[in-house]
């Protein structure tokens, strides 16, 4: 690879699997992760998905962290709209304090969840509006100035929890590039405006205390296996999964009622975010990775290795490892 390897852990819990044997496998994943030289290792804030078990995003960073040695950790992201920027400065300056160097901060201004979610949380309709205004409040409790005159983050004041913004449309792209801040774009479920938003982030990029040139990050899905058809039949089943999770509502959906929603015009939206998934052997999985790497003019990949299982995950994450090249740092 040409660029540095991360890793978007979703916390699956699986079909039949608990939210503390998700835990267990993001564990090992990270584990793994370190030992074989990735980057990252990053956790998205979801909310209401009985399938993601990454909700308390800062409290399982905390867990990992406490089982892991250098890697670096963080949230991709944090979507601080459903917060106060005072309170996310706490958590991950307490993270930094607790675990120097090693803990990254991915704001994002979805609310990561549906409209009723999004009730139950006492979240603002309207708070998205003020995401700029938020990103530079909790910038300042962690690098100073604050910019609410009496209020500290204590922890988080002098910690310079490094901050990246997350985005999947032209408006992250150019808040990250006026911030001079890294760009990370979640081409592994919104692919669409890919090209255009690195372009414009790009193009508008102003240096900064944190970044002084662009730093992309793009997202991508991987399946490595030893073999094509094992690795295909991996990714069959995770567009199932994903059926049952958008369009089941508690439901459980057969292999045959699935595959019929995904021959739907409904279900193509599936296929549609799956876009740039990576496939395969090692050796094919790996040349799709570096045309990515130039289609998505990235300076670093963040993957998400989709198989249903924690063993074929934690498989898919080696095999990528080995034919990369990566070398533990």
């Amino acid at each position: 690879m040409t660029v540095p390897l991360s890793i978007l852990d979703l916390a699956t819990i699986g079909k039949g699997q608990t939210a503390a044997e998700s835990f267990a496998g993001s564990v090992a994943m990270a584990q793994l992760a370190e030992k074989l030289g990735y980057r990252r290792v990053w956790y998205a804030e979801h909310h209401n998905m009985s399938a993601i078990a990454s909700s308390a995003t800062s409290v399982l960073i905390a867990h990992i962290a406490a089982q892991t040695e250098s890697i670096r950790l963080g949230a991709g992201g944090v979507m601080l709209p459903n917060h106060s920027p005072l309170t996310i400065a706490e958590q991950f300056g307490t993270l930094e304090t607790l675990h120097p160097g090693r803990i990254d901060l991915g704001l994002g201004r979805a609310p990561g969840s549906d409209q009723n979610t999004l009730r139950a949380l006492r979240r603002d309709p309207m708070s998205s509006d003020s995401f700029p205004q938020d990103v530079l409040e909790l910038q300042g409790y962690l690098t100073g100035p604050t910019r609410i005159q009496g209020v500290e983050a204590t922890p988080g004041k002098g910690t310079n929890v490094p901050l990246y913004i997350l985005g999947s449309s032209l408006f992250g792209a150019k808040l990250a590039a006026q911030l001079g801040l890294p760009y990370a774009f979640a081409s592994h479920f919104a692919p669409n405006a890919l090209r255009d938003a690195v372009a414009v982030y790009r193009r508008d990029f102003q240096p900064s205390a944190q970044l002084d040139a662009p730093h992309v990050i793009a997202g991508v899905n991987v399946i490595a296996a030893d073999s094509a058809a094992e690795a295909q039949e991996m990714f069959q089943a995770t567009k199932r999964a994903r059926v049952s999770l958008f369009f089941g509502n508690g439901r459980e959906f057969s292999d045959d009622e699935a595959d019929m929603i995904l021959d739907s015009p409904q279900g193509q939206h599936v296929a549609q975010m799956m876009k740039y998934s990576a496939v395969g052997t090692p050796a094919a999985v790996l040349e799709y990775l570096d045309g990515f790497t130039a289609h998505a003019d990235a300076d670093e990949l963040i993957v998400a290795h989709q198989s249903t299982g924690t063993g074929a995950r934690l498989r898919s994450v080696q095999l990528l490892a080995d034919v990369a090249g990566l070398v533990r740092v």
